[in-house]
């Protein structure tokens, strides 16, 4: 299959997976979440991105079933997953917080949400092992044929996020400048570099548990001052205050920084943020550096690809 990448740094490319690459992606998901015969795998993501295409392919190579969603509306995933017996459900964070805003609670057969697709912030972890909700972090790209890394199912019980450590059939590494390599079956023949590793372009490392830390994108990196800033870090922060329903931060070009680390928020329905409080709660997390210099409040939602990932590009 030829699938096309997200487009969420720079422009959309094409990435052709061979079989070989489903089949062993397929097997490493078994592995990291177990497989039952029952199992009912709720697809509401695009199936033109590699991560739900893979929900059907993975479930044609187990023989199990299924439910495929047109696109993501919040009430029909509610509905399913209180009534039809899902036990595995894809999201990425904006569709998780939705659901727990709208009100999911212990789904009765759900046995994973499996979230990924961009950061997963440890509160919204938390969150949702409150309201009952077992999450498996995972990491992946369409060059990897989605997962690189997930949280397996025995360790679901583990509040700490990370993305969970490497798939059994594929290695991890990370480059001099924290970039992240990744090289096995699963990869597309042609991602990969001289030295035989897909340069993934994201940051992040190994933890002393094995289990993968990401802290953002190379692209994404802000130079603020002469010190690095990573746009997730920040937007996590922002997104913690309990008047915030989203966050994008970006580098915009500045005479004295080079470039200002500047948030574009999104509040909650019914409150209204104020620029200093905001920066004080920023403060009070992260570095001088790491503060944005200004905060804009935006009064639609930001922009997303189809499968829910930020479209930072577009922002900055």
């Amino acid at each position: 299959v030829v699938i096309h990448t997200s487009g969420t740094s720079s422009a959309p490319k094409p990435v052709e997976l061979t079989y070989g690459n489903l089949l062993w992606s397929a097997l490493g998901s078994a592995v990291a979440l177990g497989l039952d015969e029952r199992e009912r795998w709720l697809c509401a993501l695009p199936v033109s991105h590699v991560g739900g295409l893979s929900i059907l392919v993975r479930s044609a190579i187990y023989a199990t079933t299924a439910i495929v969603h047109d696109r993501f509306d919040t009430e029909r995933v509610l509905r399913a997953l209180r009534e039809q017996d899902v036990t595995l459900v894809s999201l990425v964070a904006t569709t998780l917080a939705r659901l727990l805003d709208a009100g999911l609670q212990s789904p009765p057969a759900l046995r994973c949400a499996l979230t990924g697709g961009g950061p997963v912030g440890a509160a919204l972890v938390e969150r949702a092992g409150g309201a009952g909700v077992p999450v498996s972090l995972t990491y992946g790209l369409t060059e990897s044929c989605s997962q690189v890394t997930t949280t397996p199912a025995a360790a679901l019980s583990e509040r700490d996020a990370a993305a969970g450590p490497p798939l059994f059939c594929t290695r991890v590494t990370s480059a001099f400048d924290g970039e992240i390599l990744v090289a096995g079956p699963t990869v597309a023949p042609a991602a990969l570099g001289a030295d035989g590793w897909l340069h993934t372009g994201d940051l992040g490392a190994l933890d002393e548990h094995g289990r993968l830390q990401i802290t953002g994108r190379k692209a994404d990196t802000i130079v603020s001052g002469g010190e690095n800033v990573a746009p997730n870090e920040v937007e996590a922060v922002l997104e913690a205050h309990p008047d915030v329903l989203e966050a994008a931060v970006v580098g915009r070009p500045d005479p004295r920084w080079g470039e200002a680390v500047t948030a574009i928020v999104v509040a909650r329905p019914g409150r209204a943020p104020q620029e200093q409080a905001l920066l004080a709660h920023c403060a009070a997390a992260l570095a001088s550096y790491k503060v944005p210099k200004l905060v804009l409040l935006r009064g639609e939602p930001l922009p997303r690809t189809r499968s829910g990932k930020q479209l930072r590009r577009v922002l900055r």
